[in-house]
């Protein structure tokens, strides 16, 4: 019989380092600020770091910015702590890679401290191997952004000097697709229908595809985005963990415990089979139009080195060594450029055995389709049409799941602060994760898959069958057509 975790106490101080990057003003302070306005972890001790040397001025001017848009829906408590972190709030220039300074910073804040790190992965890197494990006061958790090292190795040895610091308990590899309103929706769904849960197997469905299509461009990241390239930003992180909270068997409990057990055991079935010309596909997008935007050939973009052939569109095949999805193709399909958003899993079911002769029209496969971003889920299903009985139409049951009353990183920030790592990604789990795509990297790096291209604001490559899909399949807010 499992023993319950002890519930960890609560964080009584954030530490945001890379606090003046656009991470932090853009999704972290105002997922945040969201946390915060429901009144939840009054008290909290708001700092933040930087290699830069702003002013107080500079960093009021980013915390209000960035805790604007929370104040008008806040409870009296949240207002009360959203204005008290607006005054209180401080900014300190701090070099994490100089030894001693990020510990000496820790201590001197009331514990236990919840250190986040919006910063480069090998800045993370570097700062975490400078700490010794008498320097965190106990109770500290480290939270560390994707991507997790870059490679299996280098996962596999930043897991080891994170361990060497803090329990696995207290580290948090953040990936905000994890927010409970997703995961959750997605288990809901899964094994609390009697109607669906049997038929979640190869014997009934045919492919499942995941899609996160963007129309935005490189806006201004071409320094990260040109050495991570699609298949690293995108899909070695935030798809596969979506293929396997669509994947897992059901968990005993919703913990942490069984829930991320049943992740880790469908990554380590995860591969890429080979040929990996046949598996996977990468492109590039040259000079087109987004909404009567001009945008230039990625090559031409500033920053961008044409040298180191990064995609901006790839696209994976993952097959499952397991007795429930053997067989079944997970399409995992990412990029930036695109004419259209398309976030969303789409789960293509098996044709009926034998439809009865008599009937006219086109039998399509049944599709789920389960967005994210607006989460919304969609059924199609045929049935008899109006007028000639006889023949068959296509309809979609719709039905909208709703925002949750968090943004994805306040969902994460709040299992951070109270102690629960049930959203954060397991140490096993982020080596699985490079583990799946390194051969495919290496393959692409060899030159052994062509690049292919597509004109910004197309739906892709025009051979690719998900573009044509794409076409077909989803409008500009997400939902399918």
């Amino acid at each position: 019989m499992t023993t319950p975790r002890e519930p960890a106490p609560s964080v009584r101080s954030l530490l945001i380092l890379g606090a003046s990057g656009d991470l932090t003003g853009r999704l972290l302070f105002p997922g945040l600020a969201r946390l915060l306005a429901t009144g939840r972890h009054a008290g909290l001790t708001v700092v933040g770091a930087g290699a830069e040397d702003w002013s107080a001025e500079e960093w009021s001017r980013r915390v209000h910015d960035a805790t604007e848009a929370a104040l008008a829906a806040a409870t009296d408590t949240g207002r009360a702590e959203l204005e008290r972190i607006r005054r209180d709030s401080a900014y300190v220039q701090l070099d994490v890679t100089a030894p001693g300074e990020l510990a000496r910073e820790v201590t001197a804040l009331p514990g236990p401290v919840a250190v986040y790190f919006a910063l480069p992965p090998a800045v993370s890197q570097k700062a975490c191997e400078l700490l010794q494990p008498g320097d965190l006061p106990e109770g500290t958790r480290l939270v560390l952004e994707k991507p997790f090292g870059s490679s299996e190795a280098s996962a596999a040895e930043l897991n080891e000097t994170l361990r060497r610091l803090v329990p696995e308990s207290q580290i948090h590899r953040v990936d905000h697709f994890l927010g409970k309103g997703t995961v959750l929706n997605i288990l809901g769904l899964r094994f609390a229908n009697n109607f669906l849960e049997p038929v979640w197997n190869r014997d009934h469905i045919e492919k499942v595809e995941i899609f996160f299509d963007e129309d935005l461009t490189l806006e201004g990241r071409a320094g990260y985005y040109d050495r991570a390239g699609a298949l690293r930003d995108m899909i070695q992180s935030h798809l596969l963990q979506v293929l396997a909270v669509l994947a897992m068997d059901a968990p005993a409990r919703l913990d942490e415990r069984d829930v991320r057990d049943r992740i880790s055991a469908v990554l380590r079935s995860a591969r890429v089979p080979e040929p990996f010309t046949a598996s996977t596909r990468r492109a590039r997008y040259t000079a087109g139009t987004i909404a009567d935007r001009d945008v230039p050939d990625y090559t031409a973009e500033p920053g961008v080195d044409p040298s180191r052939g990064t995609e901006t569109l790839a696209e994976i095949t993952v097959m499952l060594a397991s007795w429930r999805w053997a067989g079944v193709p997970f399409i995992l399909r990412s990029g930036k450029s695109l004419g259209a958003r398309r976030k969303e899993a789409v789960v293509t079911f098996r044709p009926v055995p034998h439809l009865p002769e008599g009937f006219r029209g086109v039998d399509e496969p049944n599709r789920l389709r389960i967005g994210f971003g607006p989460d919304v889920l969609q059924l199609d299903v045929d049935v008899n049409g109006p007028g000639d009985v006889l023949t068959l139409n296509r309809v979609t049951l719709d039905a909208d799941l709703g925002e949750a009353d968090l943004l994805p990183y306040g969902e994460v920030l709040d299992g951070v602060l109270d102690g629960d790592p049930l959203l954060s990604v397991r140490a096993d789990t982020a080596e699985s994760c490079w583990r799946i795509v390194e051969p495919v990297l290496d393959a692409w790096a060899a030159g052994d898959v062509p690049m292919d291209t597509y004109p910004a604001g197309s739906s892709g490559p025009a051979a690719w069958a998900t573009s044509a899909a794409g076409e077909d399949g989803a409008s500009e807010d997400g939902r399918a057509s």
